[in-house]
């Protein structure tokens, strides 16, 4: 190895390891029972949060800088958000709790078993329930409700209602001039 390679490993290291404390410490902010002061911590991490969002106890983020969540948007207890690339959650959105969502995976083909990394897009007005998985380079369209339990492997079409392991359109929504409002954040979850 050269000196200069040696050089980019080491500047390498120190930043995972300044990285793993950041993500350390936004676990422990995420046990804080007061919503106002999480979502302060949250932003000043790199976490751009919408007007009106939310963000409930227990939520783990992986490189919280590459994650974008709109306004009037909730993220359940327990979600995991994965920002190893782009991850975007639309306006009106409701992320149930211990839902997963992770844009980053080993490729079972590369003989290094390689991470590669896909953007994920959540749009507006969908509803993600509790404990469903979303894997890498899934867009889930506007209006879209995924069922409890699902894992998401493909791109969801706007308005479509999916289920299951993967997720498949089991249905599809009535209204398609969706304009609620989820509600205010509670102080205290």
């Amino acid at each position: 190895m050269t000196t200069q390679e040696i050089f980019k490993k080491v500047i390498n290291r120190i930043k995972n390891i300044f990285l793993e404390l950041e993500v350390f410490f936004l676990h422990l902010i995420g046990l804080v029972p007061f919503h106002h002061f999480r979502r302060f911590f949250y932003r000043l991490a790199g976490i751009k949060i919408g007007r009106g969002s939310a963000i409930h106890m227990g939520a783990v983020f992986y490189e919280p800088k590459n994650i974008i969540i709109g306004e009037d948007t909730i993220v359940g207890e327990k979600a995991v958000l994965d920002g190893r690339d782009k991850l975007i959650i639309g306006n009106h959105t409701a992320i149930a709790s211990e839902v997963m969502i992770y844009n980053s995976e080993h490729n079972i083909n590369d003989e290094n078993f390689r991470a590669i990394t896909e953007p994920v897009v959540i749009e507006d007005y969908c509803f993600i329930g509790p404990r469903t998985i979303i894997l890498p380079g899934v867009t889930v369209g506007k209006g879209a409700i995924v069922a409890a339990g699902s894992v998401v492997t493909k791109d969801v079409p706007p308005y479509a209602i999916v289920g299951g392991v993967p997720a498949k359109i089991i249905g599809e929504r009535k209204l398609k001039n969706l304009h609620y409002k989820l509600g205010r954040a509670r102080w205290f979850r």
